[in-house]
């Protein structure tokens, strides 16, 4: 009787786990569990409803046919009068949702296209290919923090933005001369350097969001990575500067926005050591690297 109530619990907690990435009591949202509340009308804030939607939109119109095409519906969630600063993913049978709350899209450091990273980071949860998340006995359904973010500049924000005039758009910005450094050593055309350097400021957002979550007062630069080298594969949140790095990368990494990565093979798709890739690979600062395809 014990062995069996035994075996219903551990099926019923590896059931729990596969379903749920981002979990609602916030211990593996885009940002660690915090208490931030930014409410509706909060003088400073980051966005308008109105952009808060169009991201959205944006992001549900790329990727809704993709995950239809997998059998599977996405469902965006949107709770523009929540404050909560943070963002999930779930599973729940077929349907694949994530949650978008205002307080976050509210926060000051949180631009447009920052945004719109946090909504392809929560589908990169989904789609973003390994490492997972480790469950139980292997590994779950989730693409783990480092990949959701590294997919999210690699891929999902390279479909965002490649219909807009991202020349224009970065001409206007306040580029760091790194940044654009970078970019035109990774990239012959125009275009494709504009998109490197947009998607790395909208890392430079978020990066910004973790470094003010965690009370940090040393500013996240480019040209200062993340020394640190794990010995195995960090599935949880890197730190700010690690995640900002992360996103530099997929940035410059030069695999087609629409070349797919993979479930079983973590070198497929991604710019990795393995194939002699200097830039545009995934951080040591996090990702252990897999030897062999």
């Amino acid at each position: 009787m014990r062995k069996g109530i035994l075996v219903a619990t551990m099926v019923a907690l590896a059931s729990l786990g596969s379903s749920i990435a981002c979990d609602m009591h916030g211990e593996s949202g885009i940002v660690e569990n915090n208490n931030m509340n930014i409410p509706v009308g909060v003088k400073n804030a980051g966005m308008t409803e109105a952009e808060f939607d169009s991201a959205i939109d944006k992001v549900e119109a790329i990727y809704a046919p993709i995950i239809s095409a997998r059998g599977k519906t996405l469902e965006v969630i949107r709770k523009w009068d929540d404050g909560t600063v943070n963002a999930y993913a779930q599973q729940v049978g077929n349907t694949w949702k994530v949650s978008m709350f205002g307080g976050l899209a509210r926060h000051a450091t949180i631009t447009a296209d920052g945004f719109a990273l946090v909504v392809c980071h929560e589908v990169g949860h989904h789609i973003g290919g390994l490492p997972k998340k480790k469950s139980w006995w292997s590994s779950s359904w989730a693409s783990n923090e480092g990949q959701a973010d590294y997919f999210g500049t690699m891929k999902c924000l390279r479909k965002y933005m490649e219909n807009d005039d991202n020349i224009t758009m970065m001409a206007n910005a306040t580029v760091p001369a790194v940044v654009t450094e970078k970019c035109e050593s990774n990239f012959q055309n125009a275009a494709d350097i504009a998109m490197c350097q947009r998607g790395a400021l909208a890392g430079l957002s978020l990066g910004n969001l973790f470094r003010a979550l965690r009370n940090l007062d040393a500013p996240l630069k480019f040209d200062t990575p993340d020394p640190k080298v794990v010995t195995a594969t960090n599935d949880n949140h890197p730190a700010p500067q690690c995640r900002l790095d992360t996103y530099f990368q997929g940035s410059l990494c030069e695999k087609d926005a629409y070349t797919d990565v993979s479930d079983s093979d973590a070198n497929k798709g991604v710019c990795n050591r393995v194939d002699q890739h200097q830039e545009g690979i995934r951080p040591l600062c996090w990702y252990k690297p897999v030897a062999t395809n």
